[in-house]
């Protein structure tokens, strides 16, 4: 289907490409670098599909939005943004934007969204609220592709109810995401609700979720609600579901699938009205194969699957979370503080098993304890936590062979279960944690090139496919 494309960027080379590049696709463009000329052509009836960056010389493309979606209510509109936050994906998608590209983007891939767009052209009445939320209230910090993508797809889940299953390891920011969810979400106007399975004992976890009656068991001595009577009306939080022993579980399986449930020692079924978001750090997959984790739970659960990634795998972003973490330091009352070039290297470079956690415990530890205003490399050094031990309690070096390594960190794991052996399927997890790293960086190296990479890793390409599927690895190709 051939159409008419008006496009709209401040940046000429930007223009350039796309036009190139819809022209080749046999798309007829028309180009300009501000907004007023854009929207006098929308008021003309032009265009089949409009491409709008977010910031022009005379008007941003997210306030025109709203102005062009009330005269063409029907026409897609597609919004490339270099800024590539939170808020930015969010107010795209809540002023009726068809689709928001975070910058650089594949070429590939905007072909495919403007052919969506122009087969099937969404109609979106939903007008965005009047009230603009400050961007450094925003509580996912970071513009790296893994996050853009995190944004994007967060950004379309704003408008539903459909059950998320967040995975990451420890600190990457897991409530906070699902806390964004709901406060930017269609409940955000009830009740967020948490409840971490791990910090609870196993024969407490139903009475926590559901509530009990007086008299349920000893110690009830009044009626208690649950964490989803709480949350009736707005979103109850599962944190660390893999730790959710089995007979709570097929509760919770019951739940989804009546929309109701009891109160331990209770007969009448009340009525849920909850969404429910969970998270864990654990492979749930491989619980399901252990027989520890309810397959048709998982699946339940697994409606719209968010991985968060480590923040070794977007060491970009750490800038950006550092000038935060200092900036709500100083709200707090500690000394205004920033940080040389030098030291933001060293803690990019730094694996950050900790995670953004262990990130913000340093900020605002150099923030409390350090007089000097500017901080160097040498604090930063001097904090940052000494190289692990091997088994044996010598220091290894950063040259260790692969096999070393992997030897090292499994005799960790068996010293962590000094009074018994690991849950069974070991094999398959450490198999795991060596791929997901070897693919990863592998597509990284490749640009994203799933080809080139089979190639490299001397893989059949479908196999390829398949363990990337599997492992749940976010491809991203770069703009070239």
């Amino acid at each position: 289907m051939v159409g008419t494309i008006l496009v709209a960027d401040d940046d000429q080379s930007i223009r350039t490409v796309l036009d190139q590049a819809l022209s080749r696709a046999n798309y007829v463009v028309r180009s300009t670098s501000n907004a007023a000329t854009l929207y006098n052509w929308v008021l003309e009836g032009a265009g089949d599909l409009i491409l709008t960056d977010v910031i022009m010389p005379d008007e941003n493309g997210l306030d025109l939005l709203p102005r062009i979606k009330k005269v063409r209510p029907d026409v897609p509109v597609i919004v490339m943004s270099a800024q590539n936050t939170l808020l930015t994906a969010i107010k795209a998608t809540e002023r009726g934007a068809y689709d928001y590209l975070p910058k650089p983007f594949d070429l590939k891939e905007l072909l495919q969204v403007v052919e969506r767009a122009l087969s099937k052209p969404k109609k979106v009445s939903r007008r965005f609220g009047e009230e603009d939320e400050e961007e450094t209230k925003i509580p996912l910090i970071g513009r790296s592709p893994a996050m853009q993508e995190i944004y994007r797809v967060l950004a379309r889940l704003m408008g539903t109810d459909l059950t998320v299953l967040i995975s990451g390891e420890s600190g990457t920011g897991k409530e906070l995401v699902a806390r964004a969810l709901h406060e930017y979400g269609k409940r955000k106007n009830g009740p967020f609700v948490p409840i971490n399975m791990a910090a609870i004992p196993r024969e407490l976890i139903e009475s926590e979720l559901f509530g009990h009656e007086k008299g349920a068991f000893t110690g009830a001595e009044a009626r208690a609600i649950g964490r989803f009577e709480q949350a009736q009306g707005g979103t109850l939080f599962l944190d660390e579901i893999g730790d959710m022993p089995i007979e709570a579980q097929t509760r919770l399986l019951r739940v989804l699938q009546q929309g109701e449930y009891t109160t331990v020692g209770g007969r009448t079924a009340i009525k849920t009205d909850v969404r429910i978001i969970a998270a864990t750090n654990r492979d749930l997959r491989q619980f399901v194969r252990q027989g520890l984790f309810r397959e048709d739970l998982y699946y339940r659960l697994n409606v719209v699957p968010l991985r968060l990634p480590p923040l070794r795998e977007r060491a970009e972003d750490i800038p950006d979370l550092v000038r935060h973490f200092l900036s709500q330091s100083q709200e707090e009352g500690l000394p205004v503080k920033s940080i040389e070039k030098e030291a933001l290297e060293l803690l990019k470079r730094y694996k950050w098993p900790g995670n953004v956690r262990e990130l913000e415990n340093l900020v605002r530890r150099l923030a409390a304890l350090y007089s000097d205003d500017v901080i160097n490399v040498s604090v930063v050094e001097q904090e940052i936590q000494p190289p692990e031990s091997g088994a044996n309690g010598e220091p290894y070096s950063e040259d260790e062979s692969l096999g070393m390594a992997v030897e090292r960190h499994i005799s960790k794991y068996f010293a962590a279960h000094a009074e018994g052996l690991p849950p069974a399927g070991l094999y398959d997890r450490v198999l795991r944690e060596i791929e997901r790293p070897l693919i990863s960086l592998s597509l990284d190296s490749t640009n994203g090139n799933q080809i080139k990479a089979a190639d490299l890793l001397g893989l059949n390409r479908n196999t390829l496919r398949k363990k990337i599927r599997e492992l749940d690895i976010q491809v991203v190709r770069g703009l070239k």
